[in-house]
């Protein structure tokens, strides 16, 4: 962490936009400072775009008149009913907000706000690192106000809160999932006692609207060790809340004498392996902007599949005299399991939800192909129900082998090497077209004089099997001849000639 005396952060902060909102607020006789997350990082040596400035006395007419300085260049929100204001100008986000004092009640994390000092806005703060505050008028311009000691946790990686973490938790609820995340992002750790105050405040997390949690959980994810995060929501008991299904992987059963491994911990290390694929990957692409931020969208989406890949477990797990404990469609049960825990924490239900629940029912799939020979008919059959999710999929399965026999390991990952090879090449004769039979189903219903029905199906899954397995050309010669065979057997050919 860097270290600043007044003097340089006035050097930091020596920007237009700094100078500009300096001048706005003398020009109103105002008291006022940027805070929170973007002085946190500043001492961190992170960038950011978003600036969090606290005015003593009306934020908005502070953003009123920036907005006047900027002209037609920056664009102006104001939100009477709370009190602030938003000036967007080239990429950046300047929040405004009168100091204020909240007080709340039991069951909303709604406070009543009342006019405040900056020692009232500072105390109303999440966190000490989130407290701290650097003065923007032209006499104290760089002037850092630190009221506790929120630069010691800082350079000592502590997450704290300024004032009881009881009433801090218990006012705002939200704020403990905000705790395990910068925790989690920061690589910080929770102090003590406000760690402490997570568990016995748990339960209050329940007034917190799904997506609030929701979105917190997806920054956790998005994390370089989201394990760490959930660890956290494990011990504080905030997970029993959220994802109540992922808590039941941590049971382990023996029968016998033989046990099963801990589910919880195996899926906390395949989101591991799959974050550190991700990362091996961003180093070795170099993408647009806008294909980064598509590809960190389906960074999140991936994460999820394999945090839910063995959701399902607990559902089907069984004792087998002679094969052992046995999971056996926990991949399907898993899958089914998907769109509910969506709906109920409010996340999308879009292809974001059906990707997910597709991996999940697919992740067993190359597990199996590499426990065997590998056959060109199994790939085929892979590429075609996986598209364009393969290369997901697999790095997925390739995740989900954590085995500690390092001979058995090394097998599979030899195995997903050739089906990675045979995947491959089927990509680059174009599989789509190689593998949808060029007969459809419309053309089989016009030659048999038949509507939509079971026959139709059946037949268009005849000839997709005999593509997939490789038996005839995808040509329209030996598919027909093929066709006319199978229907002949169905009476179907008979059929269509009679009427």
């Amino acid at each position: 962490m860097k270290q600043y005396t007044d003097a340089e952060l006035a050097k930091i902060l020596d920007k237009d936009i700094f100078h500009m909102i300096s001048a706005a607020a003398d020009e109103l006789g105002l008291e006022c400072y940027v805070v929170g997350g973007y002085v946190r990082d500043i001492f961190l040596e992170r960038p950011s775009n978003d600036i969090d400035v606290v005015v003593i006395g009306s934020g908005i007419s502070v953003a009123e008149s920036l907005k006047e300085k900027l002209g037609r260049r920056a664009r102006l929100s104001v939100f009477k009913n709370y009190g602030t204001a938003q000036v967007k100008v080239r990429g950046m986000e300047v929040e405004f907000v009168g100091a204020r004092k909240e007080s709340y009640s039991s069951d909303s994390r709604k406070p009543v706000v009342e006019n405040g000092t900056l020692e009232d806005d500072q105390n109303r703060r999440d966190f000490t690192i989130n407290a701290l505050a650097i003065c923007l008028n032209k006499n104290r311009f760089g002037e850092l106000v630190d009221p506790f000691n929120g630069l010691y946790d800082l350079e000592d990686g502590i997450i704290r809160t300024p004032l009881d973490p009881d009433i801090t938790f218990s006012d705002d609820p939200l704020r403990m999932l905000r705790c395990i995340r910068f925790a989690t992002q920061l690589n910080f750790y929770i102090e003590e006692e406000t760690f402490d105050a997570l568990r016995r405040n748990a339960a209050r997390l329940k007034i917190i609207s799904s997506e609030r949690i929701a979105d917190e959980m997806n920054k956790i994810m998005m994390s370089r060790h989201p394990s760490t995060g959930f660890d956290y929501l494990y011990r504080s008991g905030l997970l029993f809340i959220i994802l109540p299904e992922l808590v039941a992987l941590d049971n382990v059963t023996k029968q016998n004498g033989r046990a099963h491994k801990n589910n919880y911990y195996h899926t906390m290390e395949v989101l591991e392996n799959v974050v550190k694929s991700q990362v091996e990957n961003e180093k070795q692409s170099c993408q647009k902007n806008n294909e980064q931020v598509h590809q960190e969208d389906k960074q999140l989406w991936l994460r999820w599949a394999a945090l839910l890949h063995d959701i399902g477990k607990m559902k089907v797990r069984r004792w087998d005299p002679l094969a052992g404990w046995t999971f056996h469609n926990h991949n399907y049960v898993g899958a089914k399991m998907v769109p509910e825990i969506f709906r109920r924490m409010k996340l999308p239900l879009d292809n974001k939800m059906k990707y997910v629940q597709k991996l999940v029912e697919l992740h067993m799939r190359p597990i199996v192909i590499a426990d065997d020979v590998v056959t060109d008919s199994a790939v085929r059959r892979l590429l075609n129900d996986a598209g364009d999710d393969i290369d997901d999929l697999m790095t997925l399965c390739e995740a989900d082998i954590t085995s500690k026999n390092q001979v058995r390991k090394s097998q599979f990952l030899d195995n997903f090497r050739i089906v990675r090879e045979k995947l491959n090449d089927l990509k680059e004769k174009d599989y789509k077209r190689l593998l949808q039979p060029v007969i459809d189903g419309n053309e089989i219903m016009e030659m048999f004089n038949l509507r939509p029905s079971k026959e139709v199906g059946e037949l268009k899954k005849y000839l997709k099997d005999a593509v997939l397995d490789n038996k005839v050309p995808n040509e329209r010669e030996p598919l027909m001849q093929l066709l006319l065979q199978e229907a002949e057997k169905k009476g179907l050919v008979k059929a269509a000639k009679d009427s």
